[in-house]
């Protein structure tokens, strides 16, 4: 690899980890940038990788871009992490790198799912009303759900981590509503869970089968719970793919010439 630069690979996700470890077997020199640092020890050991931790702005992304010689972007954020998919694809289009995104497959439509467009929707409508409801969404969501409260039974699963509980606690959440576990969530772990609090309806992102979107549908049908998946943001992707082999054949092209 005689040119000099590296690969930006936008981190975060098990898809990600997997995607680094091709692109270091294929020995291109690449930065990975993940937000926490549960997410830095997921990653191969491997000289030609580098990884960041920490949320970037658009000047650190500048910043980044420019010191590290950046010769190509792999997005391979969390469908729902829009506003680093968003910062990535205006930097690549001003400075010209190529951009490439990895969209880990969607799951089909099932009939038994109810699928809503956003979060919004869902607030304003009265799908939760009088419902012990299970809210499987993410701590920063939690929020949008305060004045839910007086009107359900709200629960809520996050992952193990001190800000996530502040948030859950902040979002009006009680202690004994509240469960802290780190995926993947096994599928009689899933049902367990759903049966001890008496949930009749949960709430979840369509994250595909890394998500544990998968299971999540079997135990809602196998238990007759209504499931509603907040379906994935629209973002106009220059190019995606579903492809490992895509995004290795995208390495190749950021080094040539």
């Amino acid at each position: 690899m005689e040119n000099v630069g590296k690969l930006w690979l936008i981190g975060g996700t098990g898809d990600s980890v997997n995607l680094a470890q091709n692109i270091a077997d294929h020995s291109f020199p690449c930065i990975i940038t993940v937000t926490t640092p549960t997410a830095y020890h997921l990653y191969p050991n491997n000289s030609v990788i580098t990884i960041l931790t920490g949320k970037l702005d658009t000047a650190e992304i500048q910043q980044l871009c420019r010191q590290q010689t950046i010769r190509g972007i792999i997005d391979a954020s969390h469908p729902f992490a829009i506003n680093i998919s968003r910062q990535a694809m205006e930097f690549a289009n001003a400075e010209g790198i190529p951009y490439l995104r990895y969209e880990r497959p969607s799951l089909t439509s099932k009939s038994h799912a109810i699928y809503v467009d956003n979060f919004e929707d869902l607030i304003k409508g009265n799908y939760l009303e009088n419902k012990r409801v299970l809210l499987i969404v993410g701590c920063q969501t939690l929020s949008k759900f305060k004045l839910w409260h007086e009107k359900a039974v709200l629960y809520a699963r996050i992952l193990p981590r001190l800000t996530s509980l502040e948030m859950a606690l902040k979002a009006g959440f009680q202690e004994s509503r509240i469960i802290a576990l780190r995926p993947p969530i096994t599928l009689e772990l899933e049902k367990a869970l759903w049966q001890q609090w008496k949930i009749d309806l949960v709430v979840t992102k369509a994250s595909g089968k890394q998500g544990g979107e998968d299971i999540k549908l079997t135990v809602a049908k196998e238990l007759k719970i209504p499931l509603i998946i907040i379906k994935r943001p629209l973002l106009n992707y220059p190019q995606q793919t579903e492809q490992i082999s895509d995004i290795i054949k995208f390495c190749y092209q950021c080094f040539q010439g």
